[in-house]
């Protein structure tokens, strides 16, 4: 048994293709099949069943493959031993964000964070929550940027920040006018909401739960795929809708206007960095860490500051 055919057995089952994933480990499909026939015949099981389009693990293979992918992030650690033994910071990072968080925080740390280890090589994702999580665990990616708890048990979560959840508001909104804004405010068919997939969608509606809204069954007209997109139709055709504490930050003078804050309660959502539990390169998370931490406001990072909503 070799550390190759481990790579190669779990990259036929990230792709599920015996072609595709040979192009990924960039070799021949021949070769890739005979290395993995030569496991299977060296185990005496078989890890692969072929006869299934797309072809999928025997529940041998489950087993096999999911401790293949833990003995290859150990074999990675070695490395990185030797790397901060030479007090080197190098390799390759490879960032999924969704899309709620991407526009608004990723400009205020990549760049410096590059400057900073200039031998990191980036590379960021945007996608959502659920399609995350499962390159996580394909190991298609080493760490998300997402709102947390997830409570997944193979997944470690390192808290950031703490963002408030705010209203956007037509100008000429009623809200504008009142003095004590509640979560039975936004419950109404006024609000405009992401489509599904998107966790501050769910956030959304269980904050119109959360106090025992009779109307937890909002009644959307239109669901969009991005906060600029539902700010927008806002301005236009009216209405309502939440967005995150970060997105005001790089708004105008003008449009900050339309953002107003709930008085009965301070709903926060917790953003955090996640990553496998057998995850090898822990320097690198650490010093993402700290730089995402260094540069959002402090006063985000209190988790007193308000009353964390759960999105699962």
């Amino acid at each position: 048994m070799t550390l190759t055919q481990l790579e190669y057995i779990t990259a036929v089952d990230t792709h599920r293709h015996f072609g595709k994933a040979a192009e990924a480990c960039f070799i021949t499909q021949p070769t890739l099949s005979m290395q993995i026939k030569k496991l299977e015949e060296d185990l005496e099981i078989i890890i692969f069943d072929r006869s299934k389009q797309p072809l999928i693990p025997t529940d041998v293979g489950v087993r096999i493959i999911e401790q293949a992918r833990v003995v290859l992030k150990q074999a990675e650690e070695i490395n990185n031993i030797v790397k901060d033994h030479k007090n080197q910071v190098s390799g390759m990072l490879r960032i999924g964000i969704i899309p709620t968080l991407a526009p608004y925080l990723l400009p205020i740390f990549v760049g410096n964070y590059k400057k900073k280890y200039p031998n990191i090589f980036i590379k960021v994702v945007e996608a959502t929550t659920e399609n995350i999580i499962n390159l996580l665990h394909k190991d298609l990616i080493d760490v998300g940027i997402l709102v947390t708890p997830l409570h997944e048990e193979k997944i470690l979560e390192k808290p950031l920040f703490y963002e408030e959840m705010l209203i956007y508001a037509n100008s000429g909104h009623k809200l504008h006018k009142q003095k004590e804004i509640t979560v039975e405010d936004i419950a109404t068919p006024e609000i405009w909401l992401l489509s599904d997939g998107h966790c501050f969608r769910d956030q959304v509606i269980n904050l119109c739960s959360y106090l025992g809204t009779t109307d937890s069954q909002l009644p959307f007209h239109f669901e969009a795929g991005s906060l600029e997109t539902l700010m927008n139709i806002v301005d236009r055709e009216g209405g309502i809708t939440l967005i995150p504490e970060l997105a005001k930050a790089t708004m105008s003078q003008k449009r900050a206007y339309n953002v107003e804050n709930f008085t009965s309660i301070k709903p926060l959502r917790e953003v955090s960095l996640v990553y496998s539990r057998h995850y090898a390169k822990h320097k690198l998370i650490n010093l993402l860490w700290r730089e995402i931490k260094d540069s959002v406001p402090k006063e985000l990072q209190d988790e007193n500051r308000g009353t964390i909503v759960e999105w699962r």
